[in-house]
């Protein structure tokens, strides 16, 4: 029977639900959570099929929301890494009345680069991970890892911190994780965030090679009523990295709403 993971903590009176990205679980803000717990009530959730979220298969957006569906707090802030944004963004606009403000981290509305328009992960490189799952699950997920951190001043600690969070937990199947590579590589939210209702904060790394900071550049043009914070020297993972500077931004982003 597939069973949502859904925790909350924190003492403060806002709540702020936490979507994790591809291959990992609701562990990965653990370097968050103590800083945050005072001003949020904070929910952490493993997304479905993801660390102890077990029994689902392979999901779209849309089924992955439904499976949230019943745990949402009635009004919250939303906060998405990567994949999570992806997650957090189609919820914020499937839901508007339930998202009191969006913060995506080092996500796109379009993660596969085009050449022309959009810069992005490589079409091929997706597909690439997609095949060398079945075939050596553990050496792909730990090359995604360590793109995540690469080039930042921490990077060998960084990627070590999150294998540690992906072997702490059930880990997701094959068909799961296939089925997030397969949202990375076709969702495309541009024109459906055009007409987002709620404010949105958008956090990326200076450095992070699976989104592009020029991405942050081409969202400030398209969508000048959003805020954008780009860390310098991070990467992937710039709550991590930059635990400190993080939580600042977020905090005074949940007070700006």
């Amino acid at each position: 029977m597939a069973q949502l993971y859904w925790h909350t903590t924190g003492t403060g009176n806002r709540d702020l639900v936490l979507l994790h990205g591809w291959g990992l679980n609701a562990e990965v803000w653990r370097c968050i959570a103590e800083p945050l717990s005072a001003h949020f009530r904070l929910h952490v959730v493993d997304l479905p099929g993801f660390g102890r979220s077990q029994g689902f298969g392979a999901l779209t957006l849309n089924g992955m929301i439904d499976a949230l569906l019943p745990h949402l707090p009635e009004k919250a802030l939303y906060l998405g890494w990567s994949l999570g944004g992806l997650v957090a963004s189609w919820l914020a606009l499937r839901y508007p009345q339930q998202v009191t403000g969006l913060i995506t981290v080092a996500s796109s509305p379009r993660f596969t680069a085009d050449e022309e328009s959009w810069p992005g992960i490589k079409p091929e490189t997706l597909a690439g991970f997609q095949q060398q799952l079945s075939e050596d699950y553990q050496r792909t997920v730990e090359r995604f890892l360590a793109l995540q951190t690469l080039g930042t001043q921490s990077a060998r600690q960084d990627a070590r911190a999150l294998k540690e969070v992906v072997l702490s937990q059930p880990i997701p199947t094959v068909e799961v994780l296939a089925g997030g590579l397969e949202i990375l590589r076709s969702t495309d939210l541009r024109d459906e965030m055009d007409r987002l209702q709620v404010p949105l904060l958008r956090i990326y790394g200076y450095l992070d090679g699976l989104v592009p900071r020029k991405v942050a550049t081409l969202l400030d043009q398209r969508w000048p009523a959003s805020d954008s914070l780009i860390i310098e020297k991070a990467a992937h993972a710039p709550f991590i990295s930059h635990t400190q500077e993080f939580c600042t931004a977020v905090k005074a982003f949940s007070e700006s709403v």
